[in-house]
């Protein structure tokens, strides 16, 4: 009997033995499972400029962290945003498509008075398509793609949210004690947050980052996070912690944007540092763009010519980079152009989701091109416009046309001679300059008229009043001459 009860006690540990075996095998199973698609992080900062990193080239701005997140993966020279400004880039972006192809070519109205201005609810977004095939989904940050409750990102694919739904908020959160106010806020999943919760919004938005991944990262399905920072968008407002990484910029006004771009740069590196503390980074697929160009409260867009809100290069050629540390080979500079309407394929290629109209997207699957099987540029053509008249411009491969319609005139560059497009080639090509006006239309055939309007077109001519001003007055010498409206 006592042998039996040995044999059986012996027995029943190799049960748990073998038992406990199949389990560890099959969480194994569960996590490899989970590593086969890929988490995506997509990371938006907000009017940054080309000039403000240190990845292309930037050398007053220190930007340890995305220079580090470049050097790990591949960083665009000619990564474009498909709008020069923030509502129209973002629709674009994560929709996949022209914006111009279902209205939403303009910044959503300031006054909240148009309950239809919004990314339209028929627009299949990267969000929605990734919720329905197992992705755990979070949105952080700016949303600025509708104001009525019916395009609110808990409405359109994100499980969790925390940010605001304008288009701008100052960084400590504050609007006031009024409910009605309290709604223009920091939401999370539609519920005002406390003031008193509230730190400095960049701050803010890093923490939530980090705690998603905790929560994310402790179940089988892949996430998708979309952190979409504020920074450095104005008001132009920081922290002495922040400044201090600028003590050695004599000028205020760039010392303060920049403290801005070392915030968020700050805390991108914490959200890398979780996700390689909790072992997802190597099979996170990583985009970090600007959704247009720098503004004009000392963001730079050096040494390109414009800035935010305009079609030459300065507008539109932004900080752009991918980081896939199991597939992308790190440390790359890719040269041919590239556009944010790029990301939407290039995550549905990754994450093995399959669209239903594929041939509605405008972007282009980048994974061969950057694992060096596709040689050829990823587009023919890019274009842009903006509504009201103010302009439009296509590039086809080293040939830009612009349109501008505050100047009221067409400019032909030659990107590959003349990068910085300081000559205009109209009267030199005007055959290639009719080419390109062909294709343009032929392009516009595919888009529809704006759903509402901004006051982008009226405040560019005034930009362009204000120029001409400074010219008059230094041509004339008249030192005291003051500028009016």
């Amino acid at each position: 009997m006592k042998k039996i009860y040995i044999k059986f006690i012996i027995f029943f540990c190799l049960y748990l033995l073998i038992a406990g075996c199949k389990q560890t095998e099959l969480s194994q199973v569960s996590v490899e499972k989970k590593r086969e698609r890929p988490n995506i992080l997509i990371i938006l900062s907000d009017d940054q400029g080309w000039g403000d990193v240190g990845f292309n080239g930037g050398t007053d701005i220190p930007t340890p962290n995305l220079d580090q997140l470049a050097k790990e993966g591949i960083s665009f020279e000619a990564g474009y945003a498909s709008h020069p400004y923030c509502s129209p880039s973002r629709a674009g972006l994560l929709s996949g498509r022209y914006q111009q192809r279902f209205g939403h070519e303009n910044n959503t109205p300031y006054d909240h008075a148009d309950p239809d201005a919004g990314l339209p609810l028929n627009e299949l977004i990267l969000s929605e398509i990734l919720q329905q095939n197992g992705y755990q989904t979070c949105a952080i940050g700016k949303w600025h793609l509708g104001d009525d409750k019916k395009f609110w990102p808990n409405q359109r694919g994100f499980d969790d949210w925390f940010g605001f739904y304008g288009g701008g908020l100052n960084y400590w959160g504050n609007t006031g004690e009024d409910i009605e106010q309290k709604m223009k806020g920091i939401l999370k999943d539609g519920v005002p947050v406390p003031q008193n919760e509230l730190t400095y919004l960049t701050d803010d938005f890093t923490n939530e980052a980090i705690s998603y991944i905790d929560k994310y990262s402790k179940n089988t399905a892949p996430f998708f996070m979309y952190l979409a920072y504020n920074a450095p968008h104005a008001p132009i407002q920081t922290t002495d912690n922040y400044l201090k990484a600028m003590e050695h910029m004599e000028y205020g006004d760039r010392a303060a944007y920049g403290a801005m771009v070392v915030g968020m740069d700050t805390g991108i590196g914490k959200v890398i540092e979780k996700l390689k503390e909790t072992g997802e980074y190597e099979n996170t697929l990583i985009f970090f763009y600007s959704d247009n160009g720098g503004h004009i409260h000392s963001a730079s867009s050096a040494p390109f010519r414009g800035h935010k809100g305009m079609l030459f290069e300065g507008g539109i050629r932004v900080p752009f980079l991918v980081s896939w540390p199991k597939h992308f080979y790190g440390g790359k500079r890719y040269q041919k152009p590239i556009s944010a309407l790029d990301i939407y394929p290039t995550v549905l290629s990754a994450s093995r989701v399959k669209h239903p109209k594929p041939e509605s997207l405008d972007g282009v699957d980048l994974t061969p091109y950057l694992k060096n099987q596709k040689n050829e540029n990823p587009h023919d053509i890019l274009y842009w416009r903006y509504s009201n008249g103010a302009g439009f411009a296509m590039r086809k491969g080293n040939f830009k046309m612009v349109y501008s319609g505050y100047k009221q005139k067409f400019h032909l560059f030659d990107l590959v001679n003349d990068p910085y497009e300081h000559h205009n080639l109209v009267s030199v090509m005007p055959e290639k300059l009719e080419e390109l006006k062909k294709e343009y239309i032929s392009w516009t055939k595919g888009t529809i008229a704006p759903k509402w309007s901004d006051p982008h077109a009226e405040n560019v001519l005034k930009e362009e009043k204000k120029r001409q001003w400074y010219i008059d007055k230094a041509k004339d010498g008249e030192k005291e001459k003051i500028y009016k409206d």
